[in-house]
């Protein structure tokens, strides 16, 4: 790729994340205009809509690129900017994010160790997040999988006073698991 190409490519990424073209920025000889208002001001050449903008203190910002002549707006930009960034950190705040916590354990897990495994996953349901407890078959024990149903259907056992399993327990290769949520 020529170095030329590369600058053209990363100008290119630089506007995209840099918003709208603004003022000078703006390569077309006429523009539609719409002032702060939203009214519409007609086609103008774009000096004119600069001068028009810097009358008012006001940044002439491009909108639609692709009609023919481009729509520009007068706004302040930077009020614009700080209004966007704004609605997108509340929107970040509204999202809800869930965590899953694996737990993995043997067909023959002994008593002592599925009760810490089961405490452990407890504590994770109480902070609200999911749990997916994984059995892993080694070597023969693939042949008995009864034995980590067996052992999956305990946790379930277990837990069914906070929790409920989303699935049945599911045989995937060497590995069963079963997910537990939080119950309402």
């Amino acid at each position: 790729m020529s170095k030329r190409k590369l600058d053209e490519n990363i100008w290119r990424c630089f506007r995209i994340k840099q918003g709208l073209p603004i003022n000078e920025k703006i390569r077309a000889k006429e523009v539609n205009l719409i002032d702060e208002n939203g009214q519409k001001l007609g086609v103008m050449s774009l000096n004119e809509a600069l001068n028009i903008a810097s009358e008012k203190n006001l940044d002439v910002a491009l909108v639609s690129p692709n009609t023919v002549p481009p729509v520009c707006k007068i706004m302040n930009y930077g009020k614009y900017k700080f209004e966007q960034a704004k609605r997108e950190k509340e929107a970040k705040k509204k999202q809800k994010v869930f965590e899953l916590k694996e737990i993995r354990v043997t067909p023959n897990i002994e008593e002592h160790d599925f009760g810490f495994k089961s405490k452990n996953a407890r504590k994770f349901l109480e902070d609200g997040a999911k749990v997916k407890i994984t059995v892993r078959f080694r070597g023969r024990e693939v042949n008995n999988v009864k034995l980590g149903e067996a052992v999956i259907n305990k946790f379930i056992e277990e837990l069914n006073d906070i929790a409920s399993p989303e699935k049945k327990p599911l045989l995937e290769g060497r590995n069963m698991f079963v997910i537990l949520s939080k119950k309402a």
